[in-house]
């Protein structure tokens, strides 16, 4: 059986990890050969996240040291899975569409799938400010990569674990999200763009939006123009094509139904 390892990272999130808990659908996951490890982790709560997230069946990886990118860094030292999923823990996002995400990465070869949240279905879930800054920073990402992506923000990603140990991502916050996207599209792991439903956010906000966007607008820059590759060629495990290659996909499917878009 494929081993899936599902990653959440969580700092004070422990109202909202019973309906993240119940949204993953480790039946469904199982029938279709995929057994599954959700890793929360832990990033220096100061309430019951580690506790709560053990009770529900988790397997807590704490790290003390805060910021999005470090939680992730330590989550995916931590996981076990032939392939790794991503989402918060503030029910934002579908974790159950991971058994048609899944399905999409095997009928169409990808390696690295990431999802747009920015469709005109989810307009009433995002704050419209924080919309035309993700809008933003996505033309912009697009312009100084080239690789398409709508979305650069998205926290949700499901991806082959050897793409892990091919990159080189550093970023410790926010920025995480956009550098892993364009790090894995610039080494020329084979990518695709999902739509997916974006949902209302439980509990509190953690985003602060203007030092985060600062700090996402720098990162584009510093990464798209230092000297290193992205790619560490001694710990690829498969051979990928040059450059971004995204892959093949029928415009117009929607991957909540089990079908996928282009971008």
């Amino acid at each position: 059986m494929r081993r899936l390892s599902i990653v959440i990272p969580a700092l004070n999130e422990a109202p909202n990890l019973p309906t993240v808990m119940a949204n993953i659908p480790v039946a469904e996951l199982a029938a279709a050969g995929w057994e599954t490890e959700v890793i929360v982790v832990d990033n220096a709560s100061t309430d019951d996240t580690a506790a709560v997230a053990a009770s529900l069946g988790a397997r807590v990886v704490h790290q003390p040291r805060r910021g999005y990118g470090n939680a992730y860094q330590q989550g995916f030292d931590a996981a076990t899975g032939d392939v790794i999923a991503t989402g918060d823990a503030d029910c934002t996002y579908p974790f159950d569409a991971l058994p048609d995400m899944l399905a999409t990465m095997a009928e169409r070869d990808v390696e690295f799938l990431t999802t747009n949240r920015l469709g005109r279905q989810n307009r009433e879930a995002m704050k419209r400010s924080h919309a035309v800054a993700n809008h933003a920073l996505s033309a912009l990402s697009r312009r100084l990569f080239r690789n398409g992506l709508r979305d650069s923000q998205s926290g949700m990603w499901v991806f082959r674990r050897y793409v892990w140990s091919g990159l080189d991502v550093r970023s410790p916050g926010m920025a995480f999200s956009q550098e892993i996207k364009n790090a894995a599209t610039r080494a020329g792991y084979r990518f695709l763009e999902v739509p997916i439903e974006y949902r209302q956010r439980g509990g509190e906000v953690k985003l602060n939006a203007l030092p985060d966007g600062v700090a996402n607008l720098r990162q584009l820059f510093e990464h798209r123009f230092r000297r290193d590759a992205d790619v560490r060629p001694e710990q690829r495990t498969t051979a990928s094509v040059p450059g971004p290659r995204q892959a093949d996909a029928e415009p117009g499917r929607d991957v909540r139904s089990g079908q996928y878009e282009a971008v």
